[in-house]
């Protein structure tokens, strides 16, 4: 048989291995047996994770191309070490009952399995943006396949304690992957481990985005990328060029998980005398995946209100730093990171540098001294509103300071709440609304209308008010196109927020309050998760228009707008100018 005929047969049945997989992780997730350790379920799962290692051998040594080799062998790896672990495992429980045997090598078998079927839907995903082109369509798609991919998986019999509904289900795998955190259902009673994993998985696809994953996961494959990739992949990374747009997403991916798993060890080491918390394993990884990502979920009954974490000062700072690394984006990181390095490179290897140049930029200078601004503002006024009010039960002034400083940071998109918002004072609630809808910084985890955006809007206003017609600062100057895109964003978001009010002030009884609704309006679009204790009484109506809002304000309505309505042309041709009366 020829080999081009071997390698389309082998695709054929690659398909249908990836079939059989995802059917055998619903099946396997999704439902519990009693019988799950004795019966042949998991001689199933034993001899499909035996047959998956053939297979890829096989595909090994007859696939041509190089980055096609490389995938079989990621696959060839993960197989094997969790087979081996399942045979190590097997050895050192010889001694005990072939029943007790399968329940323990079970769950590793589940994970190879798991691993397998997520490296095959991502290069699924990259070889569906590889075909269409339109990166910003391919963009919102990921979005919204993940999130009716995650309401179906929550829907799963094991995912929750008492099942749960199409709407409440889509709802929570929306907010999970907008990274937003408002919940109509009790994460901590109503999901089970399996549910509460499944919301994890969502918060870290949803938080990074799917397309830098897939991003890394081709650059991992094939080591390079090609123009048509680095297009689409290049203005969700915040990568000018398209030179090194994939290493910059390995490099995004890597530093996330790096500071992810480094936050979870301090989490850890935080909370690990605190007999509430059961595993505090899995509670660290959630908490520290969930602060990162700006998601605001929490696997406690009150979140971070519960009175058993409330008074943790040393968790609370953890989960701030988090939160602000998280909200100010990679690029921001990594710049800095870049300024440093030069710097010790100066010193220890003159000869290394020819010339000096300006290595922080412009958008870094304008993102961190906004976000410090904002921080320190917040700080201030939260620590003077709320000293009388709900800080009471703060008896030192390092709680004070801590309750004050979260108060500042968790607005911003986060979502976490360390006390009851609807006891807060009025002026206090409407500066948390001012917060959120800034929200965090561009190509970060967080939404908003960015702290860019509200920056170039405020100086434009100091530009126009000297009568400039442009913005200028640091002795640089800020491009037509930024402030005018600048502008659109922020009364776009204006626009569906103010749509969103007026639609749940039409569902909502009557005698609900505006302050409530207002609210909950602006932390849905600026995906922060902060609520008036609201969430959970929504009428099905309002539910729905709550989920396309936080749907429209993850992606960003412009980007749609862009993937819709952009046309590739030059226009030769300029129309006679004319000045409208604004004022």
């Amino acid at each position: 048989m020829p080999k081009l005929k071997k390698q389309s047969l082998l695709n054929y049945v690659y398909r249908f291995f990836d079939i059989i997989v995802l059917f055998f992780i619903v099946f396997d997730l999704g439902y519990d047996h009693a019988d799950n350790y004795t019966s042949p379920h998991v001689f199933g799962l034993i001899a499909l994770s035996v047959l998956l290692l053939v297979f890829n051998t096989v595909k090994l040594f007859i696939y041509k191309y190089k980055n096609n080799k490389r995938v079989a062998q990621v696959n060839i790896l993960i197989i094997s070490i969790l087979l081996i672990t399942s045979i190590v495992v097997s050895l050192t429980h010889m001694h005990n009952d072939y029943h007790f045997v399968l329940q323990k090598i079970k769950p590793i078998l589940e994970l190879g399995l798991i691993l397998y079927f997520l490296i095959r839907l991502l290069v699924l995903v990259r070889y569906i943006y590889e075909v269409y082109f339109n990166p910003a369509i391919v963009f919102v798609g990921s979005f919204f396949i993940m999130a009716i991919l995650g309401a179906f998986l929550l829907m799963l019999p094991s995912a929750t304690i008492e099942g749960i509904s199409f709407t409440n289900a889509l709802f929570t795998a929306t907010s999970a992957v907008c990274v937003t955190g408002l919940a109509v259902l009790d994460t901590s009673h109503d999901f089970t481990l399996v549910g509460q994993s499944i919301i994890l998985v969502l918060i870290q696809l949803g938080g990074l985005g799917i397309l830098t994953f897939t991003s890394f996961f081709a650059f991992f494959f094939r080591g390079s990328s090609s123009f048509k990739e680095g297009l689409n992949t290049k203005d969700f990374i915040a990568q000018e060029g398209l030179r090194d747009v994939f290493r910059a997403a390995l490099n995004v991916v890597a530093f996330t998980l790096t500071l992810e798993l480094i936050g979870a060890v301090f989490i850890y080491l935080s909370v690990h005398d605190n007999t509430v918390i059961k595993d505090k394993l899995f509670f660290s990884a959630f908490h520290s995946i969930s602060a990162f990502c700006n998601a605001g979920f929490s696997i406690l009954p009150s979140g971070l209100f519960e009175k058993s974490i409330r008074f943790n000062y040393g968790f609370q700072w953890i989960i701030m730093m988090l939160i602000i690394f998280g909200g100010l984006g990679h690029n921001i990181i990594f710049n800095f990171y870049k300024k440093i390095r030069i710097y010790f490179l100066e010193i220890f290897e003159r000869d290394a540098v020819h010339k000096r140049v300006p290595i922080i930029t412009l958008n870094t200078k304008i993102v961190i001294y906004t976000t410090s601004i904002l921080l320190f503002v917040g700080w201030v006024f939260f620590f003077i509103s709320e000293y009388n009010n709900t800080m009471l039960e703060h008896t030192t002034i390092v709680g004070k300071l801590t309750n004050s400083a979260f108060n500042s940071v968790s607005p911003r998109t986060a979502g976490f709440n360390v006390i009851n918002y609807s006891e807060m004072t009025m002026p206090s609630l409407l500066f948390i609304i001012l917060l959120m809808w800034i929200g965090a910084s561009p190509a970060s985890t967080g939404g908003g209308i960015k702290t860019s955006t509200f920056a170039l809007a405020t100086l434009n206003i100091y530009a126009t008010a000297r009568g400039k017609s442009r913005i200028e600062i640091f002795g640089k100057r800020i491009s037509a196109e930024s402030t005018s895109r600048a502008f659109a964003i922020l009364s776009l978001s204006l626009i569906v927020i103010g749509f969103s009010i007026m639609a749940l002030l039409i569902f909502e009884p009557k005698h609900t309050s505006l302050l409530s609704i207002t609210f909950e309006c602006f932390s849905a679009y600026s995906t922060v998760g902060l609520s008036l204790n609201f969430t959970p009484s929504l009428t099905e109506p309002s539910k729905y228009v709550i989920i396309l809002v936080m749907f429209i304000g993850r992606i960003g309505m412009l980007n749609l707008m862009i993937g819709l309505m952009r046309q590739i042309n030059h226009q030769f041709y300029e129309y006679p100018k004319e000045n409208i009366l604004i004022n």
